[in-house]
C-alpha cells in the first residue's frame, strides 16, 4: 500500500457494491493486490467471531489478484476484474473442500471449479475463498461438526438463516464483495432478509448449478433448486446473474438465455399485489412492519397498488399451492441407501415429517400428476402477471431469531410475536413466504427496508413473473434508492 491515502479509499470500499469496486480498480485508484490484502486482513480480525468464511486458498487469491492488476494495466476491462468474491460451500472450488457440513466429506478436495465458479473467474473475480452452510445445506441456522457456528453481524447470538448463512454474513461484514448461493426453501432470500442484504433467487433452471455437492460427479440437478446471487446492491444481482447465464456444459451447444428487460425503468411505472398477510393466521408483528414499509413506500413512489380481492379470480391458492410444494420438495430428495446417507437426507427440511415420509414413497404415477399441478400454477401465475408486474411480500415470519441447536430440529419451537402474543412455530411452518415463488419457478428478489425497533434487519422480497428476472431485481433497486438499501452493522470497522 502506498500512502494513507489509499488505505481511506481501501476503507471506504470495504462496503461498496461489486460494481463500484469494479470501477475504482479500473480507474487506478487502487489495485487487486491492495484491495484483496485489505479484504484479508478484514477476514483475519472479524472472521473468527464470525465463522462466515470457512476455507481459504490465499496464495491462488494473491496470484488472480496480481494478474487482474497486469490485466488491468493493459487495458482490459471485465465486469469483476480484481474484485474479490466468495462462494457457499456447496459450489466446487479447485483445491478446496466441498463437504456440505459433512464430516464424511471433510476430506473431499473438488479437482476442478463447478461451472458458475468458472463463470465468475471469467469475468475478472478473485475467488478469496468458501463460505459456512447447515449441514446438507438443510437448515436455517448455519452450524456444522466440520466448521462450527455461523454468526449474524447484528446480533452475535442471532442465526444468519440458512442455508447461504456464510454468504450472507461475508457480505453483510464486508468480507466480500459478492456471493454465489443456492435457494430451494429461501437459502438465499431468508439470509439476505436477517443480514439487511440483497439476494436473488433466479427463475428455476436459468442459472446451470452443476458441480455443486458431495460426493462429487452427481450430473442431475436437484428439483427446485436454483443458485444465485447475494450481493449489497441490486445492480449487483443483475450484473452477477448475467454473468452466470448460458454456462449448462451441454445446453450452451445450442441454446442461449437473453433475458427480457425489465418491464418499467420507474417506480411510478408498475403494478403491485401486495401479499402480507397468509390465508388461515394471524399477521404476525414482523410481517405488518413489512406492510407499512412498503404501503410508505410504494406511496411515497406513486405506484399502483393492486388490491388482492381486485385479482381474485387470478390468484392461487397460495395454502394449496404451499402443500403441493412441500410434497414435491420432499419427493426432490433422493431415497438413500446407507444409514449415513439418510442421517444427511433428514437433517432438516423445509416440511414436517410427516410430510416428508410421505413425499419420500410418492409413486412416479403420483408425481407426475403433482408436477401437471405445478405447471398449471405456473399458467395461472403467467395470467396473473398480465394484470400486474410484481407480487411484494415478507420473504419470512420474523426477523432473525436467537440460535437453537436442539436436535431433532422438526421438534424446535420458534417464538414468534402477533398482535401483542407469542406464538410457538415449529420448523417446518415457517416456510409460507420463502416458498412462494419456489414451486412455480419464478424469481424472486429480496432487498432490506431498514431496521426493525431492535435495531435488527428487515426484508421484502419481490416476485416477477417466470424468466422476467430483471423486473423484480430493477424494482429492488428502486424502490431501495428512496427506502431501505444495505445499511452496514457495526462493529465491523
Amino acid at each position: 500500500m502506498s500512502n494513507q491515502a489509499d488505505k481511506t479509499t481501501l476503507d471506504a470500499l470495504v462496503y461498496a457494491p461489486a460494481h463500484e469496486q469494479a470501477r475504482a480498480l479500473a480507474a487506478g485508484e487502487v489495485s487487486a493486490t491492495d484491495l484483496l490484502e485489505h479484504i484479508l486482513a478484514r477476514i483475519d480480525r472479524h472472521n473468527p467471531e464470525l465463522n462466515a468464511v470457512i476455507a481459504r486458498d490465499d496464495a491462488a487469491a494473491r496470484k488472480a489478484a496480481t494478474l487482474a492488476d497486469e490485466a488491468l494495466a493493459r487495458g482490459e476491462r471485465r465486469p469483476l476484474l480484481g474484485v474479490p468474491v466468495t462462494v457457499k460451500e456447496n459450489f466446487h472450488v479447485a483445491g478446496l473442500v466441498t463437504s456440505v457440513g459433512n464430516t464424511e466429506f471433510a476430506g473431499n478436495v473438488s479437482p476442478q471449479d463447478a461451472p458458475a465458479v468458472t463463470a465468475l473467474r471469467e469475468a475478472g473475480a478473485v475467488i478469496v475463498g468458501k463460505t459456512n452452510v447447515p449441514l446438507a445445506l438443510a437448515d436455517l441456522q448455519t452450524y456444522n461438526n466440520v466448521y462450527g457456528v455461523t454468526r449474524n453481524p447484528w446480533d452475535l447470538d442471532r442465526t444468519p438463516g440458512g442455508s447461504s448463512g456464510g454468504s450472507a454474513v461475508a457480505i453483510a461484514a464486508g468480507l466480500s464483495a459478492l456471493e454465489l448461493g443456492t435457494d430451494i426453501g429461501g437459502s438465499i432470500r431468508v439470509p439476505a432478509h436477517f443480514t439487511g442484504i440483497y439476494g436473488h433467487k433466479p427463475t428455476f433452471g436459468l442459472v446451470y448449478n452443476g458441480g455443486t455437492g458431495a460426493p462429487a460427479g452427481k450430473l442431475a440437478l436437484r428439483d427446485l433448486t436454483v443458485a444465485g446471487p447475494l450481493a449489497r446492491s441490486a445492480e449487483d444481482l443483475e450484473l452477477a446473474l448475467k454473468i452466470l447465464l448460458n454456462r449448462d456444459p451441454l445446453a450452451s451447444k445450442a441454446w442461449r438465455a437473453e433475458l427480457p428487460p425489465a418491464r418499467h425503468g420507474s417506480l411510478d411505472q408498475f403494478r403491485v399485489l401486495l401479499l402480507t398477510r397468509w390465508p388461515g393466521r394471524k399477521q404476525s408483528a414482523s410481517e405488518k412492519l413489512v406492510e407499512s414499509r412498503l404501503k410508505q413506500g410504494l406511496q411515497a413512489a406513486g405506484v399502483q397498488v393492486v388490491a388482492p380481492d381486485a385479482v381474485a379470480d387470478l390468484l392461487p391458492d397460495l395454502e394449496a399451492a404451499h402443500v403441493l410444494y412441500r410434497t414435491l420438495l420432499g419427493a426432490s430428495l433422493a431415497i438413500p441407501s446407507s444409514a449415513r446417507a439418510t442421517a444427511v437426507a433428514e437433517a432438516a427440511e423445509p416440511v414436517s415429517t410427516d410430510v416428508r415420509k410421505r413425499a419420500e414413497r410418492i409413486s412416479h404415477g403420483d408425481w407426475l400428476q403433482n408436477n401437471e399441478q405445478r405447471f398449471q400454477l405456473r399458467a395461472q401465475w403467467e395470467r396473473l402477471f398480465e394484470r400486474i408486474d410484481l407480487v411484494l411480500s415478507p420473504v419470512f415470519v420474523s426477523g432473525p431469531f436467537v440460535h437453537d441447536h436442539t436436535e431433532p430440529k422438526d421438534e424446535r419451537i420458534f417464538p414468534v410475536a402477533f398482535d401483542g402474543e407469542v406464538k410457538e412455530l415449529k420448523f417446518a411452518d415457517l416456510f409460507d413466504w420463502s416458498g412462494l415463488p419456489v414451486l412455480p419457478g419464478l424469481p424472486a428478489t429480496s432487498f432490506p427496508i431498514g431496521l426493525d425497533e431492535a435495531g435488527l434487519p428487515v426484508g421484502a422480497q419481490a416476485v416477477g413473473p417466470y424468466l422476467e428476472d430483471l423486473t423484480p431485481i430493477r424494482f429492488a433497486q428502486l424502490f431501495t434508492a428512496g427506502q431501505g438499501g444495505f445499511i452496514a452493522p457495526s462493529g465491523f470497522t
